[in-house]
């Protein structure tokens, strides 16, 4: 998959050199193409932002070198090109799936007071947001969706159990994990997971899934079809 990322700010992204984003790069399974905005700025001054018609607070975007870096970029559309905003629709890990089938997509990186809407007129197929919060620029929901997207690239992760049984992965948050030792600080590892039968560990975890789901994200549980275990109260013997 290739990911090309435009934007006035390149620095943020030598976090993708990092990890298993940076060794997945390495390895030739990834491929990030961070392209700054300013090279094809054709004021002297390289200057890619002016005050904003009918007035207002901050700077916006100027169109013509997102355009012009857009078309280098990907001449012939090819590419899924999203601008990273906060009135798009949020991203969720349905999107990502959905996202992660493409073989390239192209992130547009806002700054300021965000860019010419005549820009998503004329090149943006979507805007996509991380969250209900505004940011000073795209740089660091582009990274959010990079990195959401990889992990569902063949070979970026270890195993492709990863994703398969993580939070979100059936709609409901992930069951707790331990690790050595057993015993630690006075808190013990749950006996279920030490005793090895691992139908009674896939229902511990099912079942530790859906009291934390209801617990701290009710509102998932109405999207799925998954019911609550709710234990039966023991009936009264008749005297």
């Amino acid at each position: 998959m290739q990911f090309d990322i435009l934007t006035v700010f390149t620095d943020y992204f030598d976090v993708l050199k990092c990890s298993l984003l940076g060794k997945a790069i390495d390895d030739g399974k990834l491929s990030v193409n961070v392209v700054d905005i300013r090279d094809y700025s054709q004021d002297k001054h390289k200057k890619t932002d002016d005050a904003p018609y009918g007035g207002g607070a901050g700077m916006v975007m100027t169109p013509d070198p997102i355009v012009r870096a857009i078309e280098a970029v990907d001449p012939k559309h090819e590419a899924l090109r999203i601008y990273m905003s906060p009135r798009g629709k949020t991203l969720n890990q349905a999107k990502v799936e959905k996202l992660a089938k493409r073989e390239r997509i192209l992130l547009l990186c806002g700054d300021y007071e965000g860019i010419d809407e005549r820009v998503i007129d004329l090149c943006i197929d979507e805007e996509i947001s991380i969250g209900d919060y505004v940011l000073t620029g795209g740089e660091l929901p582009a990274l959010v969706l990079v990195n959401c997207v990889a992990r569902y690239v063949d070979g970026v992760l270890g195993s492709s159990e990863s994703t398969s049984e993580e939070s979100f992965s059936d709609g409901l948050l992930e069951y707790p994990q331990y690790t050595r030792p057993e015993v630690y600080r006075g808190l013990k590892v749950p006996e279920v997971l030490l005793l090895g039968n691992h139908s009674d560990i896939r229902r511990w975890r099912k079942q530790r899934s859906l009291e934390i789901t209801m617990q701290r994200r009710p509102d998932l549980m109405a999207k799925t079809d998954i019911k609550p275990y709710m234990p039966q109260k023991p009936k009264k013997k008749r005297k």
